[in-house]
């Protein structure tokens, strides 16, 4: 069986319908195996024997619609992926620090090459797409995230969801325990 994480966007911790232990029946209900949340911000590893991940995204969305009442945009990323993502030096040079944040905005769908990369405003810079991913680092004392989260969404539409390169690392690890 292959393993993924789901990561969904616009989860509420506050919502009782989105605590951890009801996305992991959620996940249970669908028939995955091993599954598993990383912090309080709606990502879910999980084994399956699909190989499709749109497939995967497809029932986790209409599973979740059903649960919550309301869309929840899904995207998933096999554990080979996100150790492929961790391994590039896409960041290289670049502190992940109180006053530095790096950051990885997943795309559902792939970036075309004749799109022009998005120009954020003072205190972020966008260093790479690739992957079906945008990589940024924003400056936390000028700028604020969402003010980033804004431009790639007019950019690549709502279907994104970013985390940061330690909670990447942190759902990499949790992937490779599910070996365990």
């Amino acid at each position: 069986m292959a393993e993924y994480v789901a990561l969904l966007r616009g989860i509420a911790p506050s919502n009782p319908k989105m605590h951890n232990t009801e996305l992991r029946r959620v996940f249970d209900e669908l028939g995955f195996d091993a599954v598993r949340t990383v912090i309080a911000s709606g990502n879910v590893c999980f084994r399956s024997p699909e190989r499709s991940r749109a497939r995967l995204e497809n029932a986790i969305e209409v599973a979740l619609a059903d649960h919550l009442g309301a869309p929840c945009c899904t995207i998933v990323r096999s554990r080979s992926q996100l150790e492929r993502l961790l391994r590039s030096d896409v960041f290289d040079g670049h502190e992940d620090a109180p006053a530095s944040r790096l950051n990885v905005t997943f795309l559902k769908r792939r970036a075309q090459q004749s799109e022009p990369v998005p120009t954020p405003g003072e205190g972020a810079r966008i260093v790479a797409v690739r992957d079906q991913a945008v990589f940024s680092v924003v400056d936390s004392t000028r700028s604020k995230t969402p003010d980033l989260m804004n431009v790639l969404e007019r950019a690549y539409g709502k279907d994104v969801t970013t985390r940061t390169w330690k909670t990447v690392g942190r759902i990499a690890a949790a992937l490779a325990a599910l070996d365990a």
